[in-house]
């Protein structure tokens, strides 16, 4: 009979995951955050891991974490090896379902942008099937199952149109603003996404304005249109998610004085996308789509 010892217990994926996210990111909650679990789950992992390898991987001090020799050493392979290894779980991804093209997105731009051109890409293109992913920020490329991403973002690349931002409300109160001073009369809906967005526009649009932006803060975008379009108040808003509105005139702009913001709004891809593929075809679909 052959003898077939067991060989030498491989650390669990998971463990090797986490350490490498909280190695990379510089901590367990940015690593939790990207991993989708809690930091005190990225912590039971590591502190399992080090105690199977008889080593530490992390210093703990009052200055947070901090890699040792053998943690800064192997961290360039693992980093390496999972970026490897999501791309090749995109591919099977992809190649496994050919019509399902996997769309991420600020909850914005899909709520705003994205869903009221998709009736029309479903018209035209009905064999392909959009999946949409709203998240807060863009993920990791080379790790996330996705085709396409759209978020704002200052690379020039990929930019489907640019970030222009004006106070905006419902018509009616609109009677109410002559002058950017009389903003102090009113609501200021501010965004928890985009809360500088009041002191970037008067900055440049109305220099010495004291403003004191008394109102609401709204955790969503799509919400502070929403309320702004019910009349709760004047938004800042961004042309390429209210354009809709604007044409509808269900919200104007009291002023005329535009600031265009570096970055827009832009797509991007994690891999090279074949122009005859659906990812590659509702790419090109959505650069047309853009306003020029």
């Amino acid at each position: 009979m052959a003898v077939k010892p067991p060989g030498p217990r491989q650390p669990p994926l998971n463990a090797l995951r986490a350490f490498e996210a909280a190695a990379r990111l510089g901590g367990f909650a940015a690593a939790a955050e990207e991993l989708n679990v809690t930091p005190g789950a990225i912590s039971a992992h590591v502190k399992a891991l080090e105690t199977e390898l008889g080593a530490r991987l992390f210093d703990r001090n009052a200055r947070g974490l901090q890699l040792t020799g053998l943690g800064a050493r192997v961290l360039p392979a693992f980093t390496e090896a999972f970026d490897r290894l999501g791309q090749a779980t995109q591919t099977l991804r992809a190649e496994a379902a050919p019509n399902v093209v996997h769309i991420a997105a600020l909850p914005s731009v899909a709520q705003l942008w994205l869903s009221p051109r998709l009736p029309r890409l479903r018209a035209e293109a009905p064999e392909i099937e959009i999946s949409i992913t709203a998240m807060e920020a863009p993920p990791n490329l080379k790790r996330a199952p996705y085709d396409l991403c759209l978020f704002f973002g200052p690379e020039p690349d990929g930019r489907l149109a640019e970030d222009v931002i004006f106070p905006v409300c419902a018509p009616a109160l609109a009677e109410q603003l002559h002058q950017p001073e009389d903003l102090n009369r009113l609501p200021c809906l501010t965004d928890s996404t985009w809360s500088e967005d009041w002191h970037l526009w008067a900055q440049q649009a109305a220099p010495g304005l004291r403003l004191a932006t008394r109102g609401p803060v709204l955790s969503l975008y799509a919400l502070a249109v929403e309320e702004t379009v019910n009349g709760a108040g004047v938004l800042i808003g961004h042309q390429a998610l209210i354009a809709g509105h604007l044409e509808a005139g269900t919200l104007v702009a009291p002023f005329d004085a535009p600031v265009r913001l570096p970055g827009g709004l832009r797509m991007s891809n994690p891999r090279p996308l074949r122009a005859n593929t659906p990812a590659g075809r509702v790419a090109r679909w959505l650069r047309d789509s853009a306003p020029a």
